[in-house]
């Protein structure tokens, strides 16, 4: 097996990620479980961190992740979707999974699954699912002490809510996104995200909306789990910000850590102080050595596609902000870091609420180029066009993400600043258009993909012209 027939092999399965059609009562861990038994269980015996939430929760991984790795821990990390290059999704010690390394692994599996799929008691298997699978089986044969989950829907059902006692789960904001599967209030989705809760494990939860709030109370009582509220326990002081980071301070119950992070924005020091009240919950060793892990972890964290800086003549962001509350940080991100409007280069899934995202970004900028990803979920661009112009700007069609971007810096010129966002597959386009895909490796597009067409660019071109 290569590893394109490898990676064939996973999509060729349920992929959530790339189609439309996503319900709740599809997913059942006790199928996950069941392979998962067959294989060994490869899922246990190493430190666990479980991270659920809508926003923030990859980076709060990465931070945990590197922390975790410098203090000594040979740490595993799986997280999702990726933006270029499927190995993203499974690393160990910050090294994405070897292309090599994945034809083995999936060569296991397939007999397992197959073996289940003769009579699936529990429904059929997912893409997502055998990844994760993969991911804990690539963990296992590296002899890795740590593992950091990122869920990838919500939780209670989610394929990484199978280790039975986390020695901490982690909660990121919660707001509204994926309504269609979690339900349409943020009671709903914080019902769905705190599934992930587990008797006697530490529960840290980072500042949330009321409704959300009171479910991961309610949540932790039940279990009889103690519930750390960042916003309680933490507070947050900026020293300074460029476009190559963030020097600030973060002071806990514990002690104060004097911090740096490449990563941008307000939104980044609230991740860390998740992160670094998380880490305090571990074990990393005595007082002083601890304190050293996590100021060395901040430090060498790195999580693209979040307010990265992709050129600076002009200035060129990308950000994956793909929801309402994502957007409206985005936006004031962007006053910050620079007092020039921005050109926006925006795709988004159709499930998303493009209008209230054309909202928070109105503010910050004048002029917007709708394009769409090769993502089979994108949204059409005359839908993407129509949001942003009923906000208050002018809009134009891109067609495919690079054709965008290099409109958008040709209208720009060498002091202006554009902004690629409206989701983590644009952003991850943008990255290969940069020359930002990790370590060389080809992008992996399955036969699926649907590009914007030359005729729907030309549709749009007469629609709003």
């Amino acid at each position: 097996m290569t590893y394109d027939q490898a990676l064939a092999y996973l999509y060729s399965f349920a992929d959530f990620e790339r189609h439309d059609s996503r319900e709740a009562a599809r997913f059942d861990l006790r199928r996950v479980h069941h392979i998962l038994d067959r294989l060994g269980n490869p899922h246990l015996g190493r430190l666990t961190v479980h991270i659920a939430g809508t926003k923030g929760k990859g980076s709060t991984a990465a931070f945990l992740a590197a922390i975790l790795q410098t203090a000594g821990y040979r740490t595993g990390l799986l997280t999702s979707p990726h933006l270029c290059v499927f190995p993203e999704r499974i690393r160990l010690d910050g090294s994405m999974i070897p292309e090599t390394a994945l034809p083995p692994l999936i060569a296991r599996l397939e007999p397992e699954v197959e073996r289940y799929h003769r009579d699936p008691a529990w429904g059929t298997l997912t893409t997502f699912e055998l990844v994760t699978l993969a991911a804990f089986m690539y963990f296992a044969e590296c002899g890795a002490t740590a593992q950091v989950l990122e869920t990838g829907l919500g939780g209670r059902l989610d394929a990484t809510n199978v280790v039975p006692n986390p020695d901490v789960c982690v909660i990121t904001p919660i707001s509204l996104d994926h309504t269609e599967v979690l339900g349409n209030t943020i009671a709903a989705i914080a019902t769905e995200k705190a599934g992930i809760v587990k008797p006697g494990t530490p529960v840290v939860s980072a500042p949330q909306l009321p409704d959300a709030s009171e479910v991961i109370r309610t949540r932790c009582r039940a279990q009889g789990d103690r519930l750390v509220d960042v916003g309680r326990v933490a507070s947050t002081r900026l020293f300074s910000r460029d476009l190559d980071g963030q020097h600030f301070e973060i002071t806990t119950c514990n002690r104060r850590y004097d911090l740096f992070t490449t990563l941008l924005g307000d939104v980044q020091l609230e991740n860390a102080a998740t992160a670094v009240v998380a880490a305090e919950q571990l074990p990393l060793g005595a007082d002083e050595r601890a304190a050293h892990a996590i100021v060395g972890g901040i430090a060498s964290a790195r999580w693209p596609g979040r307010l990265e800086v992709l050129s600076h003549d002009p200035l060129v962001i990308a950000d994956g902000a793909q929801n309402a509350a994502s957007a409206e940080r985005l936006s004031d991100a962007l006053g910050t870091l620079s007092r020039r409007r921005a050109i926006l280069v925006v795709g988004t899934s159709k499930d998303k609420d493009v209008g209230a995202m054309a909202s928070a970004l109105a503010p910050v900028a004048d002029r917007a180029i709708a394009v769409r990803s090769e993502n089979p979920r994108s949204a059409p661009m005359h839908a993407v066009a129509a949001a942003f112009a009923a906000a208050g700007m002018t809009v134009e069609p891109g067609g495919s993400t690079a054709e965008g971007i290099r409109r958008a810096i040709e209208i720009a010129g060498p002091d202006g600043l554009v902004c690629i966002t409206g989701s983590l597959f644009v952003v991850g386009e943008a990255l290969t258009h940069f020359g930002r895909n990790p370590d060389g490796l080809q992008v992996y597009v399955p036969p699926s993909a649907a590009p914007a067409t030359e005729g729907e660019t030309g549709a749009l071109l007469r629609s709003i012209t």
